[in-house]
């Protein structure tokens, strides 16, 4: 049997993500800041474009701006000396992934679209463009090591919340600004549950952040040196009489030598008064809400989008006419008309991406009700695949629509992703449990079993499934050593060690 070859036709459909779908797509997971950066630089080079002046109506929404306090980034090497003491301290998405586009993602008719050419020679998103500055790696700001340090400590998506809104509070020395029996009130949360938390961010390294005042920032440095005991406390407890310089009524107080009073003041001099400014200075941007969530009179939420994120363009089509009347040239032609479809294509793009927040964020409000009506501890559990399905969008959408937006509440401002947590399922079909729920209960357990039947993973799982709770044993042992608890065997060994002792 001899080879042969031969020439076949076959039609098939295939679809093609095209730069300019691929950049419409990103115009959702932009931060308002990249947005207008982004639309800034096409008014420059497209002259078909113009700015629409905002009155403030579109939307029926108000400017809303939340910024940090101005940070003091003085520390001087004598800290100990004049006011130190008394003083209060320094007063303050997701990537291109197997982006969908099925319509209901991203709505556009790819012949409106500008021409590939046109995106490659004048898009602000340059193909093969190099950002050397890109490749530099940055200083890790305290928000960040904090953020980082929070998700290694919780899952819950209520302390998630709370320990964001503390971070958030964080100055740049590692103080926190403002009253904290305040932000139980707002969140919601009992003051014992804001305690916790913070108590979960003090673990972080290195020690002495977060810290409400100079005496708890020293406490937390001399623990982690294993050298804090009551009568260092009691020095703690009175810096105002040592920033005065007040050491006999010190010495009396403590009642102790003169001797021993200079060696732990010189133990304190060894403390770092500051450990924020260890980690990189960033310029603080203010928070401005993409979204406004307010009270109906009824009961209901009102949201609505923000009109101080959404830059708004207009095309200039009387300009277009005039023009394009004196192009003789076929490249002259060519570029009036690149430049007329790249307008038409950022205003439906503007336009689509503020109408797909603001749907994604009615959703939200919708399934977390209970959140802004009672507080974080009725957050329930929320996923993307949730929202999606609700408002018929793709996944690939939501997480791209929550990513580095904000929404404005009566409880504060809060990143979009904060309302997204994780769910264990029912065992008979019910309602879904979250996942502190369940840490909870496996807590009570443990802490309830008898030393001659002591629990293992497998035998955790069995109860939960009698109790209706769908879950893995490796998530028992997961949720176990979140919690800092012992495996069965170490638990077992303690115990025994505790009954013979």
């Amino acid at each position: 049997m001899g080879l042969s070859t031969k020439i076949e036709m076959r039609q098939g459909q295939q679809l093609v993500m095209t730069p300019q779908l691929q950049q419409a797509i990103k115009l959702l997971q932009f931060s308002n800041i990249e947005l207008t950066a982004f639309v800034e630089a096409e008014l420059e080079r497209n002259p078909l474009l113009e700015r629409e002046e905002q009155n403030g109506e579109a939307y029926n929404a108000n400017e809303i701006v939340e910024a940090k306090p101005h940070l003091d980034e003085e520390n001087g090497e004598n800290w100990l000396d004049l006011n130190a003491m008394n003083a209060s301290p320094t007063a303050l998405g997701a990537d291109y992934d197997n982006a969908s586009t099925d319509s209901a993602d991203v709505d556009f008719n790819l012949e409106t679209l500008p021409s590939l050419s046109s995106l490659r020679k004048q898009s602000s998103f340059k193909d093969g463009e190099t950002n050397i500055e890109a490749y530099v790696a940055g200083d890790i700001s305290l928000r960040d090591h904090l953020s980082s340090h929070l998700q290694l400590c919780t899952t819950d998506p209520s302390d998630l919340i709370i320990g964001n809104y503390i971070i958030d509070m964080v100055d740049e020395a590692g103080y926190i600004v403002g009253d904290l029996t305040e932000t139980a009130t707002k969140l919601g949360a009992s003051p014992e549950r804001i305690e916790n938390v913070l108590q979960q961010l003090q673990t972080a390294d290195p020690a002495g952040l977060p810290a409400r005042n100079l005496a708890e920032c020293l406490r937390l440095q001399l623990q982690e040196r294993n050298r804090f005991d009551p009568l260092i406390g009691k020095l703690l407890d009175n810096l105002h009489l040592l920033a005065i310089h007040k050491l006999t009524e010190l010495k009396r107080i403590m009642n102790v030598s003169m001797d021993e009073l200079s060696e732990m003041i010189a133990e304190l001099k060894s403390l770092d008064p500051k450990p924020g400014l260890r980690f990189g200075s960033i310029s603080v941007q203010p928070v401005v809400a993409d979204v406004i969530v307010r009270p109906a009179a009824d009961g209901s939420w009102i949201v609505e989008l923000n009109t101080e994120t959404l830059p708004r363009v207009l095309v200039d089509r009387t300009y277009f006419t005039t023009v394009s009347r004196g192009a003789r040239s076929s490249c002259d032609k060519g570029y009036l008309q690149d430049c007329l479809q790249t307008a038409n294509w950022l205003v439906k793009s503007l336009d689509q991406r503020a109408r797909t927040i603001l749907r994604v964020s009615q959703e939200i409000v919708r399934q977390q009700d209970g959140f802004f009506t009672h507080g974080v501890q009725y957050l329930r559990p929320l996923n993307l695949k949730t929202v999606a399905d609700a408002i018929a969008m793709h996944e690939s959408t939501i997480s791209r629509v929550t990513s580095n937006k904000y929404m404005s509440t009566p409880r504060g401002i809060f990143e979009l992703k904060y309302f997204f947590s994780s769910a264990i399922s029912s065992a008979d079909d019910g309602d879904a449990h979250s996942s502190e729920a369940v840490r909870h209960r496996i807590k009570t357990m443990i802490d309830n079993e008898p030393i001659n039947a002591i629990l293992s993973d497998d035998k955790i799982v069995e109860r939960l499934k009698q109790e209706g709770i769908d879950i893995a044993r490796r998530t028992v042992a997961k949720y176990r050593e979140l919690m800092r608890i012992p495996s069965s065997v170490q638990r077992r060994r303690e115990k025994r060690l505790r009954l013979h002792a």
